[in-house]
Formats: C-alpha cells, structure tokens, sequence
C-alpha cells in the first residue's frame, strides 16, 4: 500500500516553478507507478487544500559525463498540481517567494 509519503517525493523548486506558484500551480517529483487521482489525494492529505486538476511528465534519462566517466542521470515523473480557485495556498512554497 503506497502512503502520501511515498507518493510525493519532493517539490521542485526552480525559478519557473516559483513563478508557477503565483497561479496555485505546484509542481512536485513523484513515484514513477503513480496514477494522477493517487497524486491528487495525497497532495490533498498532506496540504489540506483541494486540487482542481493533476499534469504529469515522465523526465527521460541524459546522458551525462565527469571526466572520463560517463553514465545518464536517473529517469523520474514530474507532477503540475493546480489548486482550485477557492482553495487555499501551500505554506511550504509561500516561505520560498
């Protein structure tokens, strides 16, 4: 059984994510095998808020080289969580603006 720990790995804090924040979109590193109503309910567990809508993005592997060693960085799945427009804010990522 995966919990909302499980499924919501970090969030992804860039300059365009932040940017993102002004318009209640979130954007979180997720469980690969995770499904978008699984994503929603836990975003909704953990931040007491309520999510009109879940985007996700499977972020494919690169290739990446330090020297004479070369190898690719690890594939993930990136979530855009947009609130509704009467919820309220992630605290989280009010302290980061």
């Amino acid at each position: 059984m995966k919990t909302s720990y499980d499924i919501i790995i970090r969030p992804i804090v860039t300059e365009a994510s932040m940017s993102m924040a002004a318009e209640k979109k979130y954007v979180f590193e997720v469980l690969r095998t995770a499904t978008k109503s699984e994503i929603a309910a836990a975003v909704e567990e953990l931040f007491k808020v309520d999510v009109a809508s879940v985007n996700t993005i499977n972020v494919k592997k690169k290739p990446k080289r330090l020297g004479v060693h070369s190898g690719y960085t690890r594939t993930w799945k990136k979530a855009i969580v947009t609130l509704a427009a009467d919820s309220k804010t992630i605290e989280f990522f009010d302290g980061l603006m």
